[in-house]
């Protein structure tokens, strides 16, 4: 197995260029589907990191109930209404009939508790539908690993989602931890992006550790944005272990740098908009 700390090479890598003759939709669109009466944040601080990542248009695809106050934040997204708080196979049917176009969908932020089953039938659609998948937060059940095996997708489970998802105790130690999240990521057949003070990046064959991290990032909605980052990176064709690997470099090194200006006290918009900030340094015209 080929281990690796990610690095800003390895970055520069993977971040395709943008074409010189660029329009629209050709860098990439994104879809977040998440959101409820509690968690109105989570979807879109999610958007925000794909679209700081240089996708060229996100929907929010949130509870009718959220979308004015979620239209409210930003000018900069498409909301799409769902009529029913819970994400229903009637949801699942309106949004993909309303949002075809995108190239990845990121599931699960704020999302709240659903049922399982119902969860893993958006996910099926949806990758039915031949599209990239982000799967976070509440969508992180056992029920959805089987309709995403060996598809182009990627987990990004912390801790206790890992546990809830893979039924896999998660030793503290880092070497313990990159064994037993391999050895899922190879049993499940999918990309793992296993949150914590470094984070494991690995789809069972090969690991990408991700040292680029503050202590203050502790703050809740930088998992949301990390989640946005790496749907962005799928949209504009990186492929999922690859994207992972990027995604948590970034979204890292912006927190790191909103630490540095702001010190230990960091909310999550703080990182979110230092996430152009982070990649900058990779931008490319061809």
């Amino acid at each position: 197995m080929s281990r690796f700390v990610i690095d800003p090479t390895f970055v520069s890598s993977v971040i395709p260029p943008r074409m010189k003759e660029s329009h629209k939709r050709m860098n990439g669109t994104v879809c977040v589907i998440g959101g409820s009466k509690l968690y109105h944040g989570a979807p879109f601080l999610c958007g925000v990191g794909a679209m700081r990542s240089g996708v060229d248009l996100v929907y929010l695809a949130v509870p009718a109930v959220i979308s004015s106050s979620i239209r409210a934040l930003s000018p900069d997204f498409i909301v799409v209404p769902l009529p029913d708080s819970k994400l229903t196979r009637g949801n699942v049917s309106r949004l993909i009939s309303l949002v075809r176009e995108v190239d990845c969908y990121a599931v699960g932020p704020g999302l709240g508790a659903q049922n399982p089953e119902d969860v893993a039938h958006c996910l099926k659609e949806l990758r039915n539908e031949g599209k990239a998948l982000v799967v976070d937060a509440d969508a992180l059940r056992p029920a959805s690993l089987e309709v995403i095996r060996k598809s182009n997708a990627v987990v990004t489970p912390h801790a206790g989602e890992f546990e809830r998802l893979f039924s896999a105790k998660l030793p503290p130690e880092l070497e313990k931890r990159v064994s037993v999240a391999s050895e899922q990521a190879r049993k499940a057949e999918v990309v793992i992006l296993l949150k914590g003070p470094i984070d494991v990046i690995t789809d069972g064959a090969r690991v990408g550790l991700n040292e680029m991290h503050s202590p203050a990032m502790t703050v809740g909605g930088t998992g949301d944005i990390l989640t946005g980052v790496t749907a962005g990176l799928l949209a504009k064709g990186v492929a999922p272990f690859e994207a992972a690997c990027a995604a948590a470099f970034i979204n890292g090194s912006a927190g790191v740098q909103a630490v540095r200006e702001l010190g230990l006290h960091i909310i999550a918009s703080d990182v979110a908009s230092r996430i152009s900030n982070a990649m900058k340094e990779f931008d490319r015209i061809v």
